[in-house]
């Protein structure tokens, strides 16, 4: 499995990495979950439909983060990427904590995937 970013989600990351200093590490075990389930998992991931795109748009919703002692995967981070399964690619788009955006930045994933 590849593993690519948007700029914006490096600026998402270091931005998040300051208040949330494990989060690198919480997000490589992200990674090894999705190098072997990239597809969509209720209820710990679902596909973004209604974008008007076809790229397979997923959004994570159980991330476990270190920093959020005694939360668990119910921390509340949001993890959004684009699936190529013809590629073996995976473009991480979009990470936030959902205390401080409502949902993920649609406008984004337009522009980049359409």
């Amino acid at each position: 499995m590849i593993f690519d970013a948007l700029p914006e989600f490096q600026k998402d990351l270091k931005s998040l990495l300051k208040k949330y200093s494990t989060l690198e590490s919480d997000l490589a075990v992200v990674k090894q979950v999705l190098h072997f389930n990239p597809d969509e998992r209720p209820p710990f991931s679902f596909r973004i439909d209604n974008l008007g795109i076809e790229t397979c748009i997923i959004k994570v919703r159980k991330i476990a983060c270190k920093a959020l002692k005694g939360r668990g995967v119910n921390s509340g981070f949001r993890l959004i990427y684009a699936y190529f399964p013809e590629e073996q690619k995976i473009c991480f788009i979009e990470l936030y904590h959902k205390s401080e955006q409502e949902q993920e930045n649609r406008q984004r994933i337009v522009d980049h995937f359409v």
